[in-house]
């Protein structure tokens, strides 16, 4: 059987699989598996072991599970609250101002916790109600979360970019460098959105009656300097050490970690069933991405053995329009990819594959793998896969009346956005090289 039989094959099998809606992982272990035996024999069960193995003994991502406590710890700190609070005062005066708080709310989240689930829940519980209570378009108002929620998976600390680097064979503290302005891009360009469009169409979004928000500018002030300065410091010390060269990643994680511990304790919200909650859910996201990872690391191993990698590879190169050709089929791909597999199997399956390709085509490895990270940014928004929609729906207060139609009705903008952000970073390159270059090794 032809090597372009067995991709084709092996990838059909696991569409097949998600959409039956087997578990990832167990689908993709299981096609490798298959068609390893089938066609190699025993030598399969070596190169699975091998795969797994590596990957299990990976050094940096054990800044996977430091995240995702520092996240979790974070969380139940009490912080959150009083963030929003702050915001809402500042800007709920403003048409589409609760929005606007909710994106920049998300915005700060996602640089203290990086856990996509964590922050649309949060974002639901804290900022959706208030909203839709006073009079806010419920597709706005459920876009504004989603988007918003979903920065964490760009925004460092990223736990998408924690993978991604060894992946790729990437610096991730260079990756957490690049991906700090389309980040913020994002956040400016949501927020912008939001106010031209409640600008135009006053009742989607009207300001918070003056009654609710009569407070002195000295209250307002210390509030937010109250909310907003121990994030600060968190973000400062997690990335500070990473950008100044003081600790890579994984160490910079286990600061993190820390940190969130010391503001609980300040916070007095530090308690025996607050630790045990966070560190079973930081085992729970652990194993989930370790099983993820190890299968489908497996997988990979046994579809480039059989020559899928040079398929995938020569298709790509192949397609009309030179090398901006090949990088428009890339980004449709994991585009199309995005909108039926979680992000996930996703970066584990395609990015040994693909990354390799952005060299071969002439461009910087670096820019070439965060153009894909903020492409899988739009893997949590459009459906029928779509994360942060069903997390917001099914969070989302019954009485609300926010239905999935209000929900997909409203991330849609926020899609395009996304990829007119894409098309910037195309454009303006240093965008996304120009910090990392300043990094001190």
């Amino acid at each position: 059987m032809s090597a372009e039989m067995l991709t084709a094959l092996m990838i059909l099998g696991i569409l097949a699989g998600v959409l039956t809606g087997f578990p990832l992982a167990f689908v993709v272990g299981s096609v490798g598996l298959i068609a390893g035996y089938l066609v190699l024999g025993n030598v399969a069960f070596e190169i699975l072991y091998q795969r797994v193995y590596s990957l299990s003994l990976n050094y940096p991502l054990l800044a996977v599970p430091l995240f995702t406590f520092m996240g979790v710890v974070l969380q139940r700190s009490g912080i959150a609250e009083g963030l929003f609070d702050a915001l809402y005062l500042w800007l709920g005066g403003f048409r589409g101002g609760l929005a606007v708080s909710t994106v920049l709310f998300g915005t700060i989240l996602a640089a203290c916790l990086g856990v996509i689930t964590a922050s649309v829940t949060m974002l639901t519980l804290i900022a959706l109600t208030p909203m839709v209570q006073r009079g806010y378009d419920k597709s706005l108002a459920s876009g504004a979360v989603c988007a918003g929620g979903t920065l964490g998976i760009l925004i460092p600390p990223s736990v998408m970019l924690v993978i991604y680097g060894p992946m790729a064979m990437l610096s991730v503290g260079r990756l957490f460098m690049a991906a700090i302005f389309p980040g913020l891009i994002l956040a400016t360009m949501y927020c912008l959105y939001i106010a031209i469009r409640c600008i135009i169409q006053p009742n989607l979004g009207p300001p918070v009656p003056v009654t609710e928000r009569q407070v002195s500018f000295s209250f307002k002030t210390k509030l937010l300097l109250k909310s907003i300065i121990p994030p600060g410091l968190l973000i400062v010390a997690v990335l500070g050490t990473i950008f100044f060269g003081i600790a890579p990643p994984t160490e910079a994680a286990s600061v993190g970690a820390f940190a969130a511990i010391v503001l609980s304790i300040l916070y007095r919200k530090f308690s025996w069933s607050m630790l045990k909650h966070a560190t079973l859910e930081t085992f729970r996201v652990a194993a989930f991405v370790l099983m993820i990872g190890c299968l489908s690391f497996a997988f990979v191993g046994v579809f480039i053995r059989l020559g899928g990698g040079h398929v995938v590879s020569n298709l790509i190169l192949a397609a009309p329009g030179g090398r901006w050709g090949a990088f428009i089929v890339v980004m449709f791909l994991v585009f199309l990819l995005g909108m039926f597999i979680d992000w996930i199997g996703i970066v584990f399956i395609m990015v040994p594959i693909i990354a390799p390709i952005g060299p071969m085509l002439g461009f910087d490895a670096l820019w070439f793998g965060m153009m894909i990270c903020v492409n899988l940014q739009m893997s949590f928004l459009p459906p029928p896969f779509a994360v942060s929609i069903f997390v917001c729906r099914g969070t989302a207060a019954p009485q609300l009346g926010v239905t999935i139609g209000d929900v997909i009705r409203g991330v849609i903008p926020f899609v395009i956005i996304i990829m007119i952000c894409l098309v910037l970073c195309t454009v303006f390159p240093e965008l996304l090289l120009w910090l990392p270059e300043r990094m001190l090794r």
